[in-house]
């Protein structure tokens, strides 16, 4: 029996990748990404408060532990410019792809069309093709830079949202508050939602900002936005996300989120909790090693000069290079873990079919490994190009 629905999804890379890297022993990643720092001891520091609460085995509210949601009201106030009021509201979800899935779910009929920026998140269009629905793909500029004119050509009476992704998985490109602003104001005059995924709102350098669309004066009724505590907080197995949406979203997302998860994990909220009370030197401190192990990969690719197109990215973790070559991508990765011992992600799997791109991941090394694993990209691009 075959299962048709999910013969249109694309497989995981991630995994396949990771197969790979089993088969090569000694390979640094450069693939999956996370971060090499661990959550804050505030977050642990939770967790005697959660086990000495009884009731705590017991389901809670779909939408998150008040508490939290309190807590995660006054960050969105400080640090996104967000209201809460009357108009909108925080679920809490397993993560923020499944913020993602839940958006999908709730307002779209199998059929409808979403519009993805190329290159996209991978899990964003295998979402949207289990939902029974259509991505529909707009290229970015040179830049991996929105185009607002060519989403707003895409649009059709079947659109139901625009997806963008600032900072940007797989790009890091962060994008401005004036393409953002053209974007939201398109979704608004059609009548559509803009999704916007935050997952890398902390990860900015070089000065530059971030923006959240739900920031702007008097869109609440249109625009989603999702956010993870899985990057900043170093929480990716804890599975903690959430969204604002627009209040009359609430009642189809609850739905959507009881029939699949009933309730998030209510330890994880507890530690969510904690984490969110973390000092503010935890993410300067991890995000500013972050950010200097930015700049030797930097240093390094700049070595690539004529054999790829590295286009300049201010935020997330992510480079995302453009090889001149005719190789097929996946199959130069093979060659790097084989060969060089290095991991990368195809671009292909980010929508990318023409072309060899590649995805550097560099949230999960510490200095003396990005040392290591850049170099061994840099040398085995130069001799396998």
């Amino acid at each position: 029996m075959t299962n048709s629905r999910m013969l249109a999804v694309q497989s995981p890379i991630i995994p396949v990748v990771g197969e790979l890297i089993r088969n090569s022993p000694g390979t640094i990643s450069l693939g999956q990404g996370v971060v090499s720092y661990s959550p804050p001891p505030s977050a642990i520091e939770l967790l005697p408060k959660f086990l000495a609460d009884p009731a705590n085995n017991l389901y809670k509210a779909v939408e998150g532990i008040p508490p939290l949601l309190d807590a995660l009201t006054e960050k969105l106030s400080i640090f996104n410019g967000i209201d809460i009021n009357d108009n909108n509201c925080i679920v809490v979800t397993a993560g923020s792809n499944m913020a993602f899935m839940n958006a999908i779910l709730a307002i779209t009929s199998p059929g409808d069309e979403i519009i993805l920026n190329t290159p996209y998140y991978f899990n964003h269009e295998m979402a949207i093709a289990m939902a029974g629905c259509r991505a529909v793909l707009v290229e970015t500029d040179e830049n991996y830079q929105l185009r607002p004119d060519a989403i707003a050509q895409a649009i059709t009476p079947k659109t139901r949202a625009v997806v963008t992704i600032s900072p940007n998985n797989p790009t890091g490109v962060v994008y401005s508050e004036d393409l953002l602003r053209h974007v939201n104001q398109i979704c608004a005059d059609s009548g559509i939602y803009h999704i916007s995924d935050e997952a890398y709102e902390y990860f900015t350098y070089d000065g530059v900002k971030h923006v959240s669309p739900a920031s702007f004066a008097g869109n609440s009724d249109y625009t989603i936005s999702l956010y993870s505590l899985s990057k900043a907080y170093g929480f990716a197995s804890w599975r903690i996300g959430y969204m604002v949406i627009p209040k009359h979203l609430l009642v189809a997302l609850k739905k959507v989120q009881d029939t699949i998860l009933i309730c998030p994990p209510v330890v994880s909220q507890y530690a969510a909790l904690g984490a969110l009370q973390a000092k503010p030197e935890y993410l300067q401190e991890n995000i500013g090693a972050v950010a200097g192990v930015r700049q030797i990969v930097i240093d390094y690719l700049n070595q690539l000069q004529g054999l790829c197109t590295i286009t300049p990215a201010n935020g997330a973790f992510y480079f995302f290079l453009k090889v001149h070559t005719n190789l097929d991508a996946f199959e130069l990765v093979k060659r790097l873990i084989q060969e060089y011992k290095v991991a990368v992600i195809p671009g292909t799997t980010f929508g990318m079919e023409h072309g060899c791109y590649l995805r550097v991941a560099y949230g999960a090394l510490q200095k003396d490994t990005v040392t290591a694993g850049i170099d061994r990209l840099v040398q085995g691009l130069k001799a396998i190009v």
